[in-house]
């Protein structure tokens, strides 16, 4: 299944899922290690980065996860993004399709100037 996919200003790759069966595809292939993004309100799909990064690509991955989320479609306005690792990911048997726990996260609150300037 094909992802949405940009690169950073330094290269690095980044995908995101398109839906639920999409993001649970994509979550199924990250590393323990690569940052993961996903929005604190429902609806967001969840955006990895690929590879070592730098604080520049988390800010593009976290923008790129915030332009494609229903709370920004809903509200057009800034947009609570978690980061946090692969390795922080859990899913119980309780969860439905596309659902996932997060262990540890950090919050980037995603300026609606960013998302409005950002054509990515």
């Amino acid at each position: 299944m094909n992802f949405r996919e940009i690169k950073t200003s330094s290269g690095k790759r980044v995908l995101a899922g398109k839906n639920a069966k999409n993001n649970e595809e994509l979550v199924s292939q990250i590393k323990p290690q690569e940052y993961v993004f996903h929005t604190e309100k429902p609806g967001s799909p969840f955006v990895v980065i690929q590879g070592k990064v730098n604080a520049k690509d988390r800010k593009e991955a976290a923008i790129f996860c915030a332009k494609h989320s229903q709370d920004w479609r809903d509200n057009k306005s800034d947009v609570i993004v978690h980061r946090f690792k692969g390795k922080d990911i859990y899913k119980s048997k309780s969860m439905k399709l596309g659902t996932f726990g997060i262990r540890k996260r950090k919050k980037i609150k995603v300026k609606k100037k960013w998302i409005e300037s950002n054509s990515k």
